[in-house]
């Protein structure tokens, strides 16, 4: 079920049938490797259930390379440098070929565990404060986790074994969708569209520190050995982590932002975690809803910060009881809420690893403009 996003338009049901029917998948998708027989014999282009077009791309991706990394499952390299499962790949594949993106779509974008649970609850309630109002005892929040209100379109929507791809033309504007891909390859209609893309980027240390906690709770979960933080570390410098390289993930987005800071808003974890409510501000006006006076005077942006707390959200039962279902299965909401707060990492890494990162961290990202 979609956590319902609130506006003012809605696609009719001739629309909607028109356009989630079946995918588009052009042979010129910088997604696409080889155009299949159909698509070349119909000029490069092809109609095809978005179901149907996942599984094509999960067959292709299953001949790719492929080795452990610091995730639950094993890792594929995409042909555009960067790795992630199969499932993950096919996903966003399959939402490269099939998402119609509007100009008025909000996209959240990050690396797991780089504040994705916190950008999106910050966006969705700042974005909804009119219909609900962060005080008030019935607020989505209480019933749906943040990820089931922001879904996820290459391993919540375009998974290839459910139907809510087929909805998303009668969410109202403005719809809110997240991904975790890097910005090469992001689906082609986000770029096209001139739609808002929102990136929270973290130190690369606590992100490491952070997505390690998680990926040994998934594979405990499963009955798999947790992996050594040195081995985690190890494989986070080479690159092997969900989405990685880290550094690759973080410049595409920055420079994103510096050819497009009207498109592209880039948000530093460690800046918004000093100041919340200046960053709700900010997230407020990038998004085209700036908070007026009287929503000011009456305390909003501080009902927004405090809603969307470690405290207020961790503590909901929705948290403590709750589920989102991914492409993986089933997923405990309070694995999503962990407090590490920031420069965690010093309790978790030796100092060679600290050093090894921060050394890669500074050449990478030399002459760019960026510190993190």
């Amino acid at each position: 079920m979609l956590c319902r996003q609130e506006g003012t338009k809605r696609r009719t049901k001739s629309s909607v049938a028109r356009r989630t029917a079946h995918c588009t998948a052009m042979s010129s998708s910088s997604m696409r490797t080889i155009p299949s027989q159909a698509e070349q014999e119909t000029g490069g282009e092809t109609q095809i259930n978005h179901q149907e077009l996942y599984q094509r791309y999960a067959n292709s991706v299953s001949s790719w390379p492929r080795a452990e990394g610091l995730s639950l499952l094993q890792l594929h390299r995409h042909h555009q440098g960067w790795h992630g499962s199969l499932v993950s790949i096919a996903g966003a594949m399959a939402a490269d070929a099939c998402f119609a993106a509007r100009p008025s779509d909000i996209v959240v974008a990050t690396l797991p565990k780089s504040g994705t649970t916190w950008i999106k609850s910050l966006l969705y309630a700042t974005v909804h404060r009119r219909e609900h109002p962060p005080q008030a005892a019935g607020h989505p929040f209480n019933s749906y986790g943040p990820h089931e209100c922001v879904k996820f379109l290459e391993i919540q929507i375009y998974t290839g074994r459910n139907t809510s791809a087929d909805d998303l033309d009668e969410l109202p504007d403005p719809r809110l969708f997240a991904t975790h891909v890097p910005f090469v390859a992001l689906p082609a209609a986000v770029v096209s569209s001139g739609c808002k893309i929102v990136y929270m980027c973290r130190d690369p240390k606590d992100t490491l520190v952070s997505l390690w906690h998680f990926v040994n709770r998934l594979r405990v979960s499963k009955g798999l050995q947790p992996l050594p933080v040195e081995t985690a570390a190890a494989l986070f410098c080479d690159g092997m982590s969900t989405y990685g390289p880290y550094w690759d993930h973080v410049l595409g987005y920055w420079r994103a932002h510096l050819a497009r800071p009207d498109r592209v808003l880039f948000l530093r974890y460690e800046e918004v975690w000093r100041d919340p409510p200046a960053h709700v501000r900010r997230l407020a006006a990038f998004v085209g809803l700036p908070f007026d006076v009287e929503e000011e005077e009456g305390g909003v942006v501080d009902a927004i910060v405090r809603l969307c707390s470690f405290e207020h959200m961790g503590g909901l039962e929705v948290t403590k009881s709750g589920k989102t279902e991914l492409v993986i299965g089933a997923v405990e909401n309070s694995s999503f809420f962990r407090r590490g707060g920031v420069g965690d990492w010093a309790n978790h890494l030796s100092p060679e690893a600290a050093r090894r990162i921060d050394a890669i961290t500074e050449a990478r990202f030399k002459g760019s403009g960026l510190n993190v």
